[in-house]
Formats: structure tokens, sequence, C-alpha cells
């Protein structure tokens, strides 16, 4: 999707920004959920640990679909354009 520059630079900051934090905030619930992976299987905390695997989850994708803009001039490599 081609987009003006200045909400190219918006996209770019924000989303980062939000999957960085979901991705450690995700570490940290799957880290609390299994109390450093010295739990039994039975004591785990599942719904933080299923939170915690969302969020990283939700991280991944927010970044992945934000590298899909790109600004007037860029150009797509699958049309042959630099």
């Amino acid at each position: 999707m081609v987009v003006p520059l200045a909400l190219y630079k918006r996209i770019t900051v924000f989303s980062t920004l939000f999957a960085v934090v979901a991705v450690l905030a995700g570490f940290l619930m799957l880290d609390a959920a299994t109390g450093r992976a010295s739990r039994q299987l039975s004591e785990v905390n599942a719904g933080l640990a299923v939170a915690g695997l969302l969020s990283i989850g939700a991280g991944a994708a927010v970044y992945a679909f934000s590298t899909r803009f790109r600004t007037p001039g860029m150009g797509n490599p699958k049309d042959g354009e630099s």
C-alpha cells in the first residue's frame, strides 16, 4: 500500500514500538506463568501463558503487516522498480 511519507514514518515508529512492547510483555507473561520454567505442568498458570503467547503473536503480526506500507518512489521489487 502506497502512503505519504509522513504517514509512513508514523506507521513505522508506532507499529515497531507496539510490536516490541507486545513481544516483551508476552515473554514476561510466559516467564511469570511458568515460574522461570521451574514449575510443574500442573502448577503453570495456563491463562497467563496463553495470554503471553497471544501477545507475542500480536506483536509479530503488527510488525509483519506494518512492513507492507511504502511511499511513492520506494518501488516494488515485483515490478522491477528500484
